[in-house]
């Protein structure tokens, strides 16, 4: 889905702002054994800090202060989640992290045995889409409450590029692999006027090949949480304004052919977006 349309989304569900009715659903029957709920969010991520490591003979890079992410970029969720009764759910994500940037540097470079003189300008790309699948059972078996706990199955899809602009090189890094999480998730009313507070985490720490999906020992680990205050809206939807910080990478040699000429990558993110979003029920 494009920005436009995510927008749109938002603009429309927004403008329906109004006192809810408790039997006034887009999307399901009161009474059904399974309901879908539908989010999107958009807003804008900033960049705490990243460094990364192509090989071990490589300098270790600042995409910072050396390769132009000291900037705002746009940012996006959509989510599915499909309840089965009173107490399991199935969430289904995309969030797309794909930054794009340009700087020309400042002091000399090796990037997986390229190596690249100061002054020279580069072209840096840094993809990072999560695609996760989550099961949760809630402990609460009140419906206005949720303290949900949960495992969840992330497809890590990465791609590093570095392309220096003068047409004299390019380094590029892929890797795609499932990544097992511990998934926990609440929502809490706040008053009696259906207006809420959430909070949610993935995360894992992984320091061996059989949890984090490599085929090597490489540590890794991630972290993705929210906290969240919305209010309800009209047709059974939600709007809410969201903070969250997504951290985490790894740090290892991979046998993997796509990666660095001796296998061997360092790379740690840590993010936070704000955002608003809305929800069907």
């Amino acid at each position: 889905m494009s920005i436009a349309a995510l927008l749109a989304v938002l603009a429309t569900t927004v403008a329906t702002a109004a006192t809810p009715t408790p039997k006034d659903s887009a999307l399901n029957r009161e009474g059904a054994s399974a309901n879908i709920h539908l989010s999107a969010e958009l807003g804008t991520l900033a960049i705490l800090g990243h460094r990364i490591q192509l090989s071990k003979s490589g300098s270790m890079i600042d995409y910072v202060e050396e390769g132009g992410q000291d900037n705002l970029f746009g940012y996006s969720r959509l989510q599915a989640d499909l309840d089965l009764g009173d107490r399991h759910s199935i969430v289904l994500l995309y969030q797309p992290i794909n930054i794009n940037t340009k700087a020309r540097l400042e002091r000399p470079l090796t990037i997986d045995n390229m190596q690249v003189p100061a002054d020279t300008p580069m072209a840096f790309r840094y993809g990072f889409d999560f695609y996760r699948g989550s099961w949760l059972y809630d402990l609460n078996d009140s419906p206005r409450k949720e303290v949900a706990l949960g495992l969840s199955l992330q497809i890590r899809n990465a791609t590093i590029d570095f392309e220096r602009l003068d047409g004299q090189g390019l380094r590029s890094s892929r890797d795609v692999g499932p990544v097992p999480v511990l998934k926990f998730r609440t929502r809490q009313p706040l008053g009696e006027q259906g207006a809420f507070w959430g909070f949610e985490a993935d995360g894992f720490y992984a320091p061996i090949k059989y949890i984090n999906g490599s085929n090597v020992d490489v540590v890794g680990a991630i972290l993705d949480s929210s906290a969240k205050v919305g209010l309800p809206l009209r047709h059974g939807a939600d709007a809410f304004l969201s903070l969250r910080y997504i951290g985490g990478g790894a740090e290892g040699t991979s046998d993997d052919f796509q990666a660095p000429a001796d296998g061997y990558v360092e790379n740690w993110l840590s993010t936070v977006a704000l955002s608003i979003g809305t929800q069907l029920r």
